[in-house]
């Protein structure tokens, strides 16, 4: 693994969902056995050039989730590698038992990518904003669960998936993200990153809230507040290794997420501290709530998602440290 943080970090020039399209078209052509499956969604996924290049390796089941997790399951079952993509409610929420029982307890070999999670659905609203599905998957045992952070992380796990066998879930945010990572960095599933040294106390953060903890731990430095910042992209299996480490050495943690507080990230980060360390732990997510319709500033003003609140739980658990 040479994950490198970039010096600046800017809004990236080429959305999310067109690096996966030309990823997915670079591993096809070295491996017929890689085809696509879509919820039709085709081009909200900008997955069009996918089917151009490679039609007899592409399917659009329609609006039928729940089929289309069966007709990966049966294209795996048969040689093949299929990746599978809908919002995240619906590749997750709406085919759970699909997931469980056809994919996972079959055990075979099936990417699911679930788009636009969290607040980043914006104007589509609560019926398609998810706050739970990694919750919801990460119940499926043996399931391998990626959050990539950038178009850099994006393209080379999905390369990595490529060529290894199990049930993967990525959430996958469609449009321009804050580049982290420089070019040519690498990743491993499995592994968290530690972005920024410090010894006061350690935010771990996913997705889209990586660049609101490396804002935080900027402004919280500026207080004399020395922050270790980690990015987990993987949260199942995840990294506990790293996370009690960091516990040992600053003594408290944050977590951060663009999901619910139930059952996600952040719950899977206290089941290790809980288990291997005594340190206070607060969390920044979503507070059992519904999802609703609105620019992605808004809603992460709405459901607390922001530099000032990541602030404000380092201090209050710097405070329950004493």
């Amino acid at each position: 693994m040479s994950a490198i943080l970039i010096e600046q970090r800017v809004k990236e020039p080429k959305e999310m969902r067109n690096v996966y399209c030309e990823t997915l078209m670079e591993l096809a052509e070295g491996n017929k056995k890689i085809v696509a499956l879509d919820a039709d969604l085709m081009n909200s996924m900008g997955m069009t050039k996918f089917a151009k290049a490679y039609p007899e390796r592409t399917f659009n089941v329609g609006i039928q989730e729940a089929n289309m997790i069966g007709v990966a399951a049966g294209l795996s079952a048969t040689g093949k590698i299929p990746f599978a993509h809908s919002f995240g409610p619906f590749a997750t929420r709406r085919c759970f038992d699909q997931l469980f029982l056809s994919c996972g307890y079959a055990k075979l070999n099936v990417r699911v990518v679930g788009s636009d999670p969290g607040v980043t659905a914006a104007f589509n609203g609560g019926t398609h904003m998810p706050f739970e599905d990694m919750g919801i998957v990460r119940n499926i045992p043996g399931i391998t669960i990626l959050e990539p952070v950038d178009s850099t992380m994006l393209a080379n796990l999905l390369k990595q998936t490529a060529d290894l066998y199990g049930v993967f879930y990525i959430r996958l945010l469609r449009k321009n993200a804050i580049k982290i990572y420089q070019d040519g960095s690498t990743f491993e599933i499995g592994k968290g990153i530690t972005l920024k040294d410090g010894h006061d106390v350690t935010i771990i953060a996913s997705g889209i809230m990586v660049d609101d903890a490396l804002t935080a731990a900027e402004e919280l430095e500026k207080q004399g507040i020395s922050v270790r910042v980690v990015n987990m992209f993987t949260l199942k299996p995840i990294d506990k290794e790293l996370i009690t480490q960091c516990a040992d050495e600053t003594g408290a943690i944050v977590t951060v997420e663009n999901h619910s507080i139930i059952n996600g990230f952040g719950s899977a980060v206290a089941e290790v501290i809980v288990e291997n360390s005594s340190v206070p732990m607060e969390r920044v997510g979503v507070n059992d709530a519904f999802g609703e319709v609105g620019p992605q500033d808004y809603l992460k003003q709405r459901f607390g998602l922001t530099t000032e609140n990541i602030m404000a739980k380092v201090h209050k658990v710097l405070a329950r440290k004493g």
